[in-house]
């Protein structure tokens, strides 16, 4: 189940949940490509993780492009040696309640999370299959993947819709030896999570430590948060897991938030 040397490409990596699991791949072995909206952040978080620059570079990708995408991974094959591992992590959270939704911001969020999954799916799916050496396709899903929870319409629909790309991708993937699964964190505190707080407790009309107690950590086990390390730990095990046992499946990490 080793990484030495694989080659992962890592999108919305300049921070949170992506820039952990970046961190964690390099202190397995492998070599990692720090995807991400702007350059100059995906770059310095590179050097932040590997001050060589032998192991890790940054890349601009706006997922949503099928131009950026492409370019990106053409230049993720040529400086690092192919491709073993895609993270589609790359995301965004606009939170209004259904009646209230702008449809640009719908629009927005579907292409973000559903046409990035897309379109990164696609770029490696190409590049894996003409190595022939396999692969491992991982997205960030959320307990939101398998629950819905009121203000938060697509980006529900883009969690649940993540589930069945992973399937799809598990099936057509297996004759070519690339697996593909999906983790499901409860919240985690990243800055995105940060920003639906208050966010959350005007629409709702509570304070922002009921948020945080009723509302995000409610149903946990423990009243703790998914930290950035538990769900790192397990992108990594899923990325090197060595057989199709582990294929099309979703991997909820929440705390015992959602138990399926």
């Amino acid at each position: 189940m080793t990484l030495e040397n694989k080659t992962a490409l890592v999108t919305g990596a300049a921070s949170g949940i992506g820039k952990e699991v970046a961190r964690q791949f390099l202190a397995e072995g492998a070599k990692v490509a720090i995807a991400d909206l702007r350059l100059d952040a995906a770059s310095c978080v590179a050097r932040e993780l590997d001050p060589s620059g032998a192991r890790a570079i940054g890349v601009a990708m706006d997922v949503a492009d099928e131009g950026q995408v492409e370019a990106g991974f053409d230049e993720v094959a040529d400086r690092l040696d192919g491709l073993d591992i895609l993270v589609s992590n790359a995301g965004v959270q606009i939170v209004a309640p259904l009646d209230a939704f702008d449809f640009g911001d719908w629009k927005r969020m579907l292409a973000i999370h559903l046409d990035g999954a897309f379109l990164t799916t696609r770029a490696a799916l190409r590049r894996m299959y003409a190595q022939g050496r396999g692969g491992s396709i991982l997205y960030m899903g959320s307990v939101h993947s398998k629950e819905a929870s009121r203000l938060k319409g697509p980006y529900v629909t883009a969690k649940h819709g993540l589930e069945g790309l992973a399937k799809v991708v598990a099936k057509e993937g297996a004759p070519h030896g690339v697996r593909s699964n999906l983790v499901c964190p409860g919240f985690v505190r990243t800055p995105l999570v940060e920003r639906q707080i208050p966010e959350q407790a005007r629409e709702l009309g509570i304070t922002e430590e009921e948020v945080v107690r009723t509302v995000m950590l409610k149903e946990t086990v423990d009243g703790e948060f998914t930290s950035l390390d538990d769900v790192a730990r397990t992108v990594v095990f899923l990325a090197g897991f060595p057989t199709n046992a582990l294929t099309g499946q979703s991997i909820v990490v929440s705390h015992g938030w959602c138990m399926q």
